[in-house]
C-alpha cells in the first residue's frame, strides 16, 4: 500500500498513516483504509487496533487541493469512500484508539472520532471540525458522532463556528481522553488496548456494537442523499471560491 502502512504486534493492528507531510486524505488512502479495516475484522491475529498518524500531523484532513481538480464521478466516488470509511471505523468490532500525533482539523477528526479512545500528543496543536468555514455541508450523522463525546451543545457551538480546540481544550469537553508527551503516545494507546483485550471479547465487542447501534445507523443511511447534498454544495460558486482561495494560501506557504 501506498498511503496506509500495517504492522502486527502483541495481537494490536497498528494502521500508520503515511500520506505526504500531513496525511491529507484523498480517494487511494481512503480506499487502503477500507481494504485494511476489512480484512483485520476477521483476522483473529487481531484483538485491537492503534490508529496513528506522524510528527505533528494525525490528518489535516481532506486534500483539498487534490479534490479541487477531481470531476463529478470521482468527487462523487470520494465521498462515498469517505463516508465508507467512516462507517467501518466506527463499527469496527474490535477495540480501536486514536493516537493523535499532531493536527487533527475536518476529516482527520472525523477519524479520531470513530475510535474508542482518542490520545492526543501535548503541543500547539488543534483538533476539531471547520468545515463550515470552509464551505462544506457537515452531514447529520457527523454531527451525532460528534455529539456522541462532547455532547450535542457544544457540537453544535464548535461546528457552527468552526472551532479547532487545543489538546487540553479537547480533553476539557471529552473530545480527547488523554493528553500525553508525544514520545509516549503510542505506547499509552498500545496499553489502554491490552486494557479492553484482558476482559472477554464477545461480551465486550456485542456491547460496543449495541452502544453504537444508533449512530451506526445514522452512517449508514440515507448515503446517497447525504452524498447529493455535499456536492450541491461543493459545486456552488460560493463554495469553489473559499476552496480556490483557501488553495491558494496553502500552495503559497508551500
Amino acid at each position: 500500500m501506498e498511503h496506509i502502512k500495517t504492522k502486527i504486534e502483541d495481537h494490536i493492528l497498528s494502521i500508520f498513516l503515511d500520506r505526504g507531510k500531513s496525511n491529507a486524505i484523498d480517494t487511494l488512502l481512503l480506499k487502503e483504509l477500507i481494504e485494511t479495516l476489512e480484512s483485520s475484522q476477521e483476522n483473529d491475529a487481531v484483538r485491537g487496533a492503534i490508529l496513528i498518524g506522524k510528527e505533528n500531523f494525525f490528518s489535516a484532513g481532506l486534500d483539498l487541493i487534490t479534490l479541487f481538480g477531481y470531476d463529478e464521478d470521482q468527487i462523487r466516488e470520494f465521498w462515498n469512500l469517505f463516508l465508507e470509511a467512516t462507517s467501518l471505523l466506527a463499527s469496527f468490532p474490535k477495540p480501536i484508539a486514536a493516537a493523535i500525533s499532531g493536527h487533527s482539523p475536518a476529516g482527520g477528526c472525523v477519524f479520531a472520532l470513530c475510535c474508542d479512545y482518542r490520545i492526543m500528543a501535548e503541543g500547539n496543536f488543534v483538533i476539531g471540525l471547520n468545515e463550515i468555514p470552509v464551505g462544506l455541508i457537515v452531514p447529520e450523522s457527523i454531527f451525532q458522532l460528534y455529539a456522541f463525546w462532547i455532547g450535542k451543545r457544544h457540537a453544535y457551538q464548535n461546528l457552527l463556528e468552526g472551532k479547532l480546540l487545543s489538546p487540553q481544550e479537547a480533553k476539557s469537553q471529552g473530545l480527547v481522553d488523554e493528553v500525553v508527551p508525544a514520545d509516549i503516545l503510542f505506547n499509552t494507546a498500545a496499553k489502554k488496548i491490552r486494557q479492553i483485550t484482558q476482559f472477554n471479547q464477545n461480551t465486550w465487542q456485542t456491547s460496543k456494537l449495541n452502544f453504537r447501534k444508533e449512530i451506526i445507523l445514522k452512517l449508514r443511511e440515507n448515503r446517497e442523499e447525504t452524498i447529493q447534498a455535499i456536492l450541491e454544495q461543493w459545486w456552488l460558486p460560493s463554495t469553489r471560491s473559499i476552496l480556490k482561495s483557501i488553495i491558494e494560501n496553502l500552495t503559497s506557504k508551500k
